[in-house]
């Protein structure tokens, strides 16, 4: 029924025929079929497509896809080339110049973030069009949750960045110890400044990772 194209494949197989999957498939069926709908169906499960469950060195959290027009593609706070980024986007890119003295991209696409192992997954993976959280409590968050948990279980330890409140809800799934789990506020305009600037998330993650051994992230 869905086909990623790596170890996701064998981890969500049973996750297709459940019955909240199976509604989830029929709504969707009748939102892309009579409106807009974000991102394009091919791009729903990029996040998944660009990051093997395997591969995964950091999960980054995000909520809802971007409802403008050529915005979302499936990877949360990323843009394609040639959009503009948005706000909260740019606020990442200002606390990493500050912590790692990276200067900003001239584009907010993320890809690579993604191709080196950083899973860029919203807890729900498609909206309408200019409507926000227009597709929250369909069924995504069930599959959302139980990617979480299939995560949590994972041996090779994870780096989990968990950005505002909705994020930080998903704490209860990840229950092994050899997990960090790193939270702050949300990169948006609205909270930015109470917690999320100045967080260090981006050097802190990549000096746990130098620390495993294992290869830093080139943002």
């Amino acid at each position: 029924m869905v086909n990623i194209g790596n170890d996701w494949d064998e981890l969500l197989k049973d996750e297709w025929e459940k019955p909240y999957y199976l509604t989830l498939r029929e709504f969707l069926k009748v939102e892309y079929s009579s409106g807009v709908i974000h991102p394009d169906m091919n791009d729903i499960f990029n996040a998944l497509r660009y990051t093997a469950y395997d591969d995964a060195k950091i999960v980054l959290l995000g909520q809802d896809p971007y409802h403008g027009e050529g915005q979302a593609h499936g990877l949360c706070f990323s843009v394609k080339q040639g959009v503009q980024k948005p706000p909260s986007l740019q606020n990442m890119f200002k606390e990493l110049g500050a912590e790692l003295g990276i200067p900003a991209p001239p584009h907010g696409e993320l890809t690579e973030w993604a191709k080196q192992g950083v899973l860029l997954l919203n807890t729900c993976l498609t909206v309408r069009h200019g409507m926000a959280n227009s597709h929250s409590g369909k069924g995504w968050e069930v599959l959302t949750d139980r990617i979480i948990q299939i995560l949590n279980e994972r041996e090779k330890p994870l780096i989990f960045f968990l950005w505002g409140g909705s994020a930080k809800q998903k704490t209860r799934f990840i229950t092994n110890d050899r997990h960090v789990v790193l939270t702050a506020a949300h990169p948006s305009p609205l909270s930015a400044h109470n917690g999320f600037f100045g967080c260090g998330h981006f050097k802190t993650a990549n000096e746990i990772l130098a620390s495993r051994g294992e290869e830093p992230i080139k943002w």
